[in-house]
């Protein structure tokens, strides 16, 4: 790395960490204000509080980062113009995409790392916070869910499952329900605790009745108690079973792909949410990339008047960029569009308007755009 880059990258590194450590400090002041009379109120333990916040960490993070970067960047290259270090840079041969080049890599190293959190750990916090803080009777797992109705359309098995723990391979009070082809009755398993062995992808069933029918729902066969009945063939597995309470905002990369796995024959409208939110986990990250593009574009003026409006237009993009991604997850959600286009167009759209951007920059001209507007100003006046 060049002394120059080492300046550069100082000097926004500077502006950077102050801005992420800032809005981290802000958003932990207000949730303590917001959450502190339920922390009370409910006796929750310090050592909850903790895993609380440290769930929350990450998922504050995927957010703040795109916004920190551009504060960072508008701050440290609109001081460096004003003070003519950017002029001095380009009077000395280096050209405006090279000096840029630092803050852009540091902008593809801040979506390397949002990928990491955005991958597992963010989509998690607003399942934990629900957990933690709205549901004390789910916080301590003492109820457990309750009422859980799976159908498997494949194998044409429905369950019915009074109580279970999520995370857990033991289910009390479970009814199957077994068709045939024709959605005939078959076999009807009513069982007193249902357990899953992961090691064999076995169920066992304990205290178990099971009744067999004709195709006239006539009973054929009855067996009013059987200790223990294990099953090796079937495809359930108790998460297969608890995705029916599952939001897939709150669900992370392998999560996500497990479920559509394992419910590929669920209906298309209702795996749409759960395919748009597996490609927006990794497209969300690439925003910070694109903020970065914009911004070092924008961020650079030669007269104070200059940067001021490229300030002001970048943050107005970013804005945009912020409503055009939750207007396409939206889309892509209710399958009004593929779930690729839904995650990836915004970053599309908005990359190519920052290169653009970078381009009339590094040319020293401005984009059409403003220069219509520039122009329709004068002849107002």
């Amino acid at each position: 790395m060049r002394r120059l880059d080492r300046y550069v990258v100082r000097y926004f590194l500077q502006a950077y960490l102050y801005c992420i450590a800032g809005f981290i400090s802000i958003w932990f002041i207000f949730d303590v204000s917001d959450n502190i009379s339920t922390f009370l109120d409910q006796r929750i333990s310090r050592l909850l509080i903790l895993q609380y916040y440290l769930t929350q960490v990450p998922q504050i993070l995927v957010i703040l980062l795109p916004v920190a970067l551009l504060l960072a960047l508008l701050f440290s290259l609109g001081r460096m113009s004003r003070s003519n270090e950017i002029v001095s840079m380009l009077t000395a041969g280096v050209s405006l995409p090279r000096v840029l080049a630092p803050l852009l890599f540091i902008g593809l190293l801040t979506t390397a790392g949002s990928t990491a959190l955005n991958y597992s750990a963010a989509p998690h916090g607003e399942y934990a916070h629900k957990r933690l803080l709205e549901d004390p009777q789910s916080r301590r797992q003492q109820l457990g869910l309750t009422a859980q109705i799976f159908r498997n359309r494949t194998d044409n098995r429905t369950w019915f499952i009074q109580q279970f723990f999520p995370g857990e391979n033991l289910f009390n009070t479970v009814h199957v329900v077994q068709q045939d082809a024709n959605d005939n009755i078959v076999t009807n398993y009513i069982v007193t605790r249902a357990v899953y062995h992961p090691e064999t992808h076995a169920w066992e069933f304990k205290q178990a009745k099971v009744v067999h029918y004709d195709e006239a729902g006539n009973i054929t066969d009855a067996v009013p108690y059987i200790e223990s009945l294990m099953i090796t063939d079937w495809s359930e597995t108790p998460f297969r079973l608890s995705s029916a309470n599952l939001r897939p905002e709150h669900l992370s990369v392998p999560e996500l792909r497990d479920y559509l796995q394992f419910n590929s024959d669920f209906p298309t409208a209702l795996l749409a949410p759960f395919a748009t939110h597996l490609e927006y986990r990794i497209a969300l990250p690439w925003t910070c990339a694109v903020v970065a593009l914009i911004a070092g574009s924008l961020g650079i003026g030669y007269s104070r008047r200059g940067i001021l409006s490229s300030v002001a237009a970048a943050i107005l993009l970013i804005f945009a960029m912020n409503f055009a991604t939750h207007l396409f997850l939206a889309l892509g959600e209710g399958g009004r569009i593929s779930n690729w286009a839904a995650a990836w167009t915004p970053n599309i759209i908005f990359g190519v308007i920052g290169l653009v951007l970078l381009y009339f920059r590094a040319t020293n001209r401005e984009p059409p755009r403003l220069s219509f507007y520039r122009t329709a100003a004068v002849t107002a006046r």
